[in-house]
């Protein structure tokens, strides 16, 4: 049986990102999304229609958010479902509630303004860029390191 699970979003913070700690110490944050969709009716008028998204980060990326994001800042999150279900203690019923677990983010904003704001998503991206030139590097190196063990013949 096939299945793929796959969730991309770009949308505003709803609230401030809550972060909790697990009792052996993970992080976990919680965040709400505001994602729009405008579209034009059959009859031509433009209406803009909001879904609210329940998102969960974990570990150094929850850390990450909890830091960096505030209310109303853009944010895009790539994650995959999962479907809480529960028992209402008041009522007996059965509750589930669709959320999505974030697996990467990216923090959204002009670079100026957002990075004068905040310092720290400077040296995130110094970090990233130091680590994607490591990688670079060693596949270079690897690409050398093979090319001078290749004898070539001539024929």
């Amino acid at each position: 049986m096939a299945s793929f699970n796959k969730v991309i979003l770009l949308g505003n913070l709803t609230r401030d990102p809550e972060v909790r700690y697990t009792p052996k110490g993970s992080a976990v944050c919680d965040l709400g999304i505001a994602v729009n969709r405008v579209y034009t009716t059959d009859s031509g008028e433009k209406r803009e229609e909001v879904t609210y998204v329940d998102v969960v980060l974990w570990a150094r990326l929850a850390e990450i958010a909890g830091e960096y994001l505030k209310k109303g800042r853009p944010v895009f999150i790539e994650g995959r479902l999962q479907l809480d279900t529960w028992d209402d203690k008041q009522s007996g019923q059965k509750r589930s509630k669709l959320k999505v677990i974030g697996e990467t983010m990216q923090l959204i904003g002009s670079t100026g303004r957002w990075c004068r704001r905040w310092p720290g998503v400077n040296r995130l991206r110094k970090i990233e860029h130091a680590r994607r030139r490591q990688i670079e590097h060693s596949h270079r190196q690897r690409r050398l390191r093979r090319s001078q063990t290749t004898t070539k013949f001539p024929f």
